[in-house]
């Protein structure tokens, strides 16, 4: 169980066009999201794209780490996923795949719900590991949420939110 003695939900409905879905195993449609250069230099910090294996690895490593959920929107009477986010105490880093879901506001409203697992779950903090100091977008969703730089790292800060 990923976060021991806890049951991860298969949904959580954020709102009526917006929810998280439970990580699995499959993963084939964000697979073009980290064949982006830009988008996992600011995952990575380094420009290579991602091959099966490693996004495969990635996706098995955080999902026995906490709770591991793709970013679903309705698209008419389905959802579709554009993004993945994993939640654990420790770590909160937040994916929009999809670019033309980027800057709405979805990230916001992810962070949020998540804070709010968080204090269901008892947790009196959330944090997230790293934020590169070039990555000004996840640093203005972050802050607008309540977390603060708590920890300078090699290349950004280290972020925490008191729950």
């Amino acid at each position: 169980m990923p976060i021991p003695g806890v049951e991860q939900p298969a949904y959580r409905e954020i709102s009526e066009r917006l929810r998280l879905r439970r990580y699995d195993g499959t993963a084939d449609f964000a697979f073009a999201w980290y064949q982006d250069p830009e988008l996992v230099y600011l995952v990575d910090g380094v420009k290579k794209p991602y091959d099966r294996a490693t996004l495969y690895g990635m996706y098995n490593y955080l999902d026995q780490h906490g709770e591991l959920y793709f970013i679903e929107v309705r698209a008419g009477e389905t959802f579709v996923p554009i993004g993945d986010v994993p939640f654990s105490r420790e770590d909160l880093p937040l994916v929009i795949g999809v670019p033309e879901y980027r800057g709405r506001g979805i990230g916001r409203q992810v962070i949020l719900s998540l804070m709010d697992r968080g204090r269901q779950l008892g947790f009196d903090r959330l944090g997230v590991r790293e934020i590169y100091d070039f990555n000004t977008a996840s640093i203005r969703c972050f802050t607008s949420c309540g977390f603060a730089p708590v920890e300078q790292t090699d290349r950004g800060w280290r972020y925490e939110a008191k729950l």
